[in-house]
């Protein structure tokens, strides 16, 4: 077996997005390792303040997003027609296509709110492809149970020692896979990881322990290459998120909701959101 180990430690930024949503933020869309993933975003308050103008509408182009809440609950609605609650421990997955325009906002009830949104980027031959939409409840996903924990798998197949299992989004898995993992404090687990694939987590809770360094809360961390890879949690345990996915090796270019490979793509895309076109494509 050839282990994989750390090369680098990301921290996520406070920042504010939508109508001033309070969000902890890691943006790699160009960095090394971390291809098809483009960006982590922690959504994370007790109070309603920091999320309760949620994300009006607005437009997205050539990526995807996977949104997975762990408590509270998102509305989402987009120029498809689609409408789909997002409540604690579900996700929904949106592939933006050539454009599509939607909302996420919070559910009345929800007053503590707890979730992530992943953009994951689409390949170059599909970035003007139909946009399409989909979310799973809860009661969908898998678990596998682990001698130090427990794996919540979203998305792709996923081998965990002797477990083995995949999440119910088969769409994203075409580019990436996701695994919500648990561990109590010191427990280890080993996770199989295709040597091909870029492979890296997000602690969102406890720490993770990586050669003889604690990592904390609120960091990517990012991998080399190689077939395993072995977690283990720090003295308060871990909760992180694991992302794996096959890397595109394609420009990127980026201007706020859109990801393509060429300004002159970000251009036409614009001016394409700007003359009504986002709505008419995806009808």
């Amino acid at each position: 077996m050839n282990s994989r180990r750390m090369i680098e430690v990301l921290p996520a930024r406070p920042s504010r997005d939508g109508a001033d949503v309070a969000i902890e933020r890691v943006a790699v869309m160009k960095r090394a390792g971390v291809d098809p993933l483009l960006m982590v975003d922690e959504l994370r308050s007790e109070r309603r303040d920091d999320f309760s103008g949620g994300f009006p509408p607005h437009p997205h182009r050539g990526m995807q997003t996977l949104t997975y809440m762990k408590h509270g609950g998102i509305v989402h609605e987009d120029s498809l027609g689609n409408r789909g609650e997002i409540l604690g421990g579900g996700a929904q997955w949106m592939s933006a296509g050539r454009g599509v325009i939607h909302s996420e906002m919070p559910t009345q009830d929800t007053r503590g709110l707890h979730g992530f949104q992943l953009w994951i980027n689409l390949a170059a031959a599909d970035k003007l492809s139909a946009p399409r939409y989909r979310d799973v409840t809860l009661a969908q996903l898998t678990r596998l149970s682990l001698p130090g924990g427990e794996a919540t798998l979203v998305a792709g197949h996923w081998q965990m020692g002797d477990q083995a299992g995949s999440g119910p989004l088969t769409e994203l898995a075409e580019r990436a896979s996701l695994a919500d993992i648990h561990l109590r404090p010191g427990a280890s687990a080993s996770v199989m990881t295709p040597d091909q694939e870029n492979v890296v987590a997000y602690i969102y809770g406890g720490s993770l322990m990586e050669q003889g360094r604690e990592i904390t809360r609120s960091h990517l961390v990012v991998t080399n290459a190689g077939d395993q890879w072995t977690l283990e949690a720090g003295e308060e345990g871990a909760q992180l998120l694991l992302v794996r996915g096959e890397p595109l090796g394609e420009p990127v270019a980026h201007y706020g909701p859109f990801v393509m490979n060429t300004a002159e793509e970000i251009d036409q895309a614009i001016a394409d959101y700007q003359a009504g076109r986002f709505v008419e494509s995806a009808a």
